[in-house]
């Protein structure tokens, strides 16, 4: 079964958000992530791109983990709103775990963002264990269209 943030949870954080974090952004334009980074930009959002190659994705620098993108926000004073998940189902696990060491992960509460078709009951479980809202199964571009 899914876990579903609600319109009203869901809307605010969509139009308070500024940075999104997008954990498996692809660089080739054929794909969903990059299709969805592609309407986040165009609606003003900034987006970090973690991709494992790095480079530079839809005019960004693109760092090869989470870590290396939250550390580097940090420095700059920036921080992530949403980190958006773009990894098969059996790693969500792991990505959450690495998302829950982060430092300061409980304090600026990001919300975990589950691409659709995609679920964990691990993941989940991680999620709040650390505070963070968390929704699955769901696309972001979608649900910005409808609440926003």
């Amino acid at each position: 079964m899914a876990h579903h943030l609600n319109d009203t949870q869901k809307q605010e954080i969509l139009q308070k958000a500024q940075v999104i974090c997008i954990i498996g952004l692809s660089p080739d334009s054929s794909k969903s992530s990059y299709g969805v980074a592609e309407f986040l930009l165009s609606q003003g959002k900034q987006i970090v791109p973690i991709y494992p190659r790095g480079g530079i994705i839809l005019g960004c620098r693109a760092y090869t983990s989470i870590k290396e993108a939250w550390e580097a926000l940090r420095a700059q004073g920036r921080h992530c709103d949403i980190i958006n998940i773009f990894r098969k189902s059996e790693a969500l696990g792991e990505v959450l775990s690495e998302i829950s060491c982060l430092q300061g992960i409980a304090q600026e509460q990001p919300c975990i963002w589950v691409q659709l078709g995609l679920h964990s009951v691990q993941a989940y479980q991680i999620a709040t264990s650390c505070g963070l809202m968390y929704e699955e199964d769901s696309c972001i571009a979608i649900e910005y269209q409808r609440l926003c």
